[in-house]
Formats: C-alpha cells, sequence, structure tokens
C-alpha cells in the first residue's frame, strides 16, 4: 500500500526537521514547511533523495563553502534563497 500525498508531506516535513545537525533543521525545516506543499511529485523526490545526503555537505552546498552537484543545484538554489529570507 503506498502513502498518501498528506502523509508523504508529513513525512519529509519531519526529516527535514530532524536533521544531524541544528543548521540544517532549521534551514530544511522552515523550508520543508513553507514550500514542500507547493512541490509537485517529481521535484518532490528530488528533495527525499537529497534527505539522504550528509548533513554536513548540505550544509556547505547551502552556504556556498562548495560546489553543488548538478541534480541538487536547482533545489539547493531555493533553499538558499529561502534560508537568507528568513
Amino acid at each position: 500500500m503506498s502513502e498518501t500525498a498528506e502523509t508523504r508531506l508529513k513525512r519529509l516535513k519531519m526529516r527535514s526537521s530532524r536533521r544531524g545537525i541544528k543548521e540544517m533543521d532549521l534551514i530544511l525545516g522552515a523550508y520543508s514547511h513553507s514550500e514542500l506543499p507547493k512541490l509537485q511529485d517529481p521535484a518532490l523526490d528530488i528533495y527525499e533523495d537529497l534527505l539522504e545526503e550528509n548533513d554536513h555537505d548540505l550544509y556547505q552546498w547551502v552556504t556556498g563553502q562548495m560546489p553543488t552537484p548538478d541534480r541538487y543545484l536547482p533545489l539547493i538554489v531555493k533553499i538558499a534563497k529561502h534560508a537568507n529570507r528568513v
């Protein structure tokens, strides 16, 4: 049995807010609560894959300290812009 869209969003929001480092809890938690409901399944698939990445790598991508893999670049740009607005 597959999960509903609502259940998937709740799961992704929880995973975004319960990361390994506090900085990523704050960055991804805020992004997930305001932006994930606006995303379609293909974008959610990429976001879900992004959540599998190491928090230290994610933080360095979001802050521009390390180049972002091409697959995640558009998403990381959106997350970084969102983090700068909050």
